[in-house]
């Protein structure tokens, strides 16, 4: 599939790769360009300026991300504003309509995850993992469990609040949490979450109740593979 220019097809993007009117059809042509979704993810806690977003796509060249964030903004996707004082800046976030494609973010990331072929030790971003927690938390095991839980990776924080079996994620952090996990990188945390690994071995700190720990912890889990005896 040839690629094309976001900011020429952004007058009537339906039709132009598949002429094709299936709602499926039209999102790939919204969302389907090489980079564009994981903007979209990299967006999904709130707005961010143009060099946080590269630092955490690091494969993605400075004109790519210019002519996607063009393109999504173009279409409705994504949007600019004006960081406040005492440090303006431009910043991208999600229109609400962007926000809304966070399920198709989780339900595609769950599928693959259940490919024999997915690699969860590849890098990964503060920002995937959070959302992966949202994807793979289990309703039913949490449903009795409230913890208000910080994630510090690296220099970005997160707010997790676990209540009826749902959990909602903020940037920053909460004063006086239950929980407050501290890892140098997000595929630290994934390997402790998904992968078994002590908390000491992979630089991992949690402070609070060990056993609320344990319990949460326990909370997510990666899918069963498909295709394996």
């Amino acid at each position: 599939m040839q690629l094309q220019n976001e900011t020429k097809s952004a007058e009537n993007p339906h039709g132009r790769w598949y002429g094709d009117a299936c709602g499926t059809a039209f999102g790939l042509e919204l969302l389907g360009e090489r980079w564009s979704l994981l903007i979209v993810r990299e967006l999904m806690f709130g707005p961010r300026r143009f060099s946080d977003i590269r630092t955490n796509l690091p494969g993605i060249s400075a004109k790519v991300l210019t002519e996607r964030l063009a393109g999504l903004e173009a279409n409705g996707v994504a949007l600019r504003s004006t960081a406040p004082e005492p440090t303006p800046a431009q910043l991208y976030g999600l229109t609400e309509w962007g926000y809304a494609a966070e399920p198709i973010i989780q339900e595609l990331g769950r599928w693959a995850a259940a490919s024999p072929l997915h690699n969860p030790t590849l890098p990964l971003s503060p920002v995937s993992f959070m959302l992966s927690l949202r994807t793979m938390l289990d309703a039913g095991a949490a449903q009795d469990t409230e913890a208000v839980v910080v994630f510090a990776i690296g220099t970005a924080q997160f707010t997790a609040r676990l209540a009826n079996g749902a959990m909602p994620v903020t940037r920053g952090a909460a004063d006086d949490p239950d929980l407050r996990l501290q890892a140098p990188s997000a595929p630290s945390l994934a390997a402790v979450f998904y992968g078994g690994a002590a908390p000491e071995t992979v630089g991992v700190q949690i402070t609070g109740a060990p056993e609320l720990a344990r319990a949460f912890i326990s909370f997510f889990k990666l899918p069963p593979k498909y295709g394996r005896a």
